[in-house]
């Protein structure tokens, strides 16, 4: 199970929002690439980055910030002699020459959410044009899909999306239950696994991440198809302590 800090990016901060509403955010750091860097130092195996501006713009905001991630994450690797650590970015990317640009930064995979749903043969198309770097971003409340930064919910269920997704190829879907999210109410271990059960590609499991309990209780299920949790408020303010959390998380996967 691969604890995967999240790195929100909103007006070039790391911040952390309360059920996605961009009014309700908390800046934990005006220098998003030294808090990549921390969380590196704690034993990140991956870093999830959202471009928060981007994804209510449609297009993306943070890049600058997201190139200095990129570097930092480099020195790391190369001043630990360590193999390529994959960082995904989503939010606002709603083009093929974004992906490019993106990739070719240096990122490992980019996330499409809105679009997905919006456009899906441009996720189709991106799929086509970047194999093994897409992963899609399902976010929903009781069961149906929400877009725009999830202001909006759609009539989709999670389930058949999901299903359709996997058919064009996407890497892995990342399931966010946006009711949950940013609250540290505790991971929707259910719904997770109803999804994970439904599709053969992987399953991050995100939002409600409040302690140990929900890390070990996603371990319990991992051999559903849940290979990732996104750690995000619960690893700022210390509910959640990265480095230990990982390390029993490796403990129960042996198991």
């Amino acid at each position: 199970m691969l604890l995967i800090p999240a790195i929100d990016l909103k007006d070039g901060s790391c911040v952390r929002l309360r059920q996605g509403d961009m009014n309700q955010a908390t800046v934990f750091s005006e220098d998003p690439a030294k808090m990549a860097l921390h969380w590196l130092e704690q034993g990140a195996r991956r870093l999830h980055l959202v471009d928060l501006n981007g994804a209510f713009a449609g297009k993306p905001v943070n890049e600058a910030a997201v190139k200095n991630i990129l570097q930092t994450v480099r020195d790391f690797a190369s001043d630990h002699d360590m193999d390529e650590i994959p960082v995904q970015l989503g939010g606002g990317i709603r083009d093929l020459d974004t992906i490019e640009r993106y990739l070719d930064h240096g990122l490992s995979y980019i996330i499409v959410g809105t679009a997905a749903v919006k456009n899906p043969g441009f996720l189709q198309d991106a799929c086509g044009a970047f194999p093994g770097q897409i992963i899609v971003g399902l976010d929903a409340r009781d069961g149906r899909v929400a877009t725009d930064g999830w202001s909006k919910l759609s009539r989709h269920d999670v389930i058949e999306l999901g299903k359709k997704y996997e058919e064009y190829g996407v890497e892995a879907i990342i399931y966010t239950d946006i009711g949950r999210d940013g609250m540290m109410a505790g991971v929707n271990i259910d719904a997770t696994v109803r999804l994970a059960r439904a599709v053969k590609i992987p399953v991050i499991a995100s939002g409600g991440v409040h302690d140990i309990r929900d890390v070990e209780a996603l371990c319990a299920v991992q051999k559903e198809g849940i290979e990732g949790v996104i750690c995000g408020r619960s690893i700022y303010e210390g509910t959640l302590d990265l480095a230990q959390a990982q390390v029993r998380a490796d403990e129960l996967s042996e198991q």
